[in-house]
């Protein structure tokens, strides 16, 4: 689908030189002399790396409709992992570089994940934005600590250290952002 090159909005994927990237950052300039132009800071999908390129609102560029699918994830290997289609049940087993190094601690089994696919191919995959997961090691409660808003160190089950409130102890199941590794709030459950 053809949009106007002042069109593009963060998280758009455009085609351009010939490969896929998506947008980042954009930011509108109107220069004193000469016409207004879109600096875009486009990053590339398979490879990881960065462009930064003007567009005026005369040019077109192609904007590209990837397919998104909920999958479920089922097992990994340490290098690969398999995910389930919900529909049809088809299994389709992912390497380590496309699933995301920092994303895969947070990986469980039965998780729903979205994968992002252009021309069948899968390009990208997207975790829920929280998870639960037990603290399996947590320092102990200081006298007078819960005064002050700080906060301790916590070991979580899947190896990774979290800071949480001092009246979390070993063993509280708590509610994590896979974004960045950071305490939301005590699980419900």
């Amino acid at each position: 689908m053809k949009i106007d090159g002042n069109a593009i909005r963060p998280g758009n994927v455009i085609e351009h030189q010939g490969r896929l990237w998506r947008a980042v950052k954009i930011q509108h300039v109107k220069p004193g002399k000469g016409g207004a132009f879109l600096q875009v800071e486009l990053k590339d999908i398979r490879d990881g790396t960065k462009l930064n390129e003007r567009f005026r609102a005369s040019e077109s560029v192609e904007r590209v409709r990837l397919d998104q699918r909920d999958f479920q994830y089922l097992f990994g290997d340490g290098e690969s992992f398999t995910f389930m289609d919900q529909e049809s049940y088809e299994q389709v087993s992912l390497h380590i570089d496309l699933v995301g190094e920092e994303q895969v601690p947070f990986l469980q089994e039965g998780m729903v994940v979205t994968i992002e696919s252009y021309e069948e191919e899968p390009i990208s995959v997207t975790l829920p934005e929280k998870v639960t997961l037990a603290i399996t090691e947590a320092d102990a409660v200081v006298k007078g600590q819960t005064a002050s808003s700080s906060y301790k160190p916590a070991l979580l089950e899947n190896g990774l250290r979290v800071m949480v409130p001092p009246h979390i102890g070993t063993g509280t199941r708590v509610v994590v952002a896979t974004a960045d590794c950071s305490y939301v709030e005590r699980a419900k459950d």
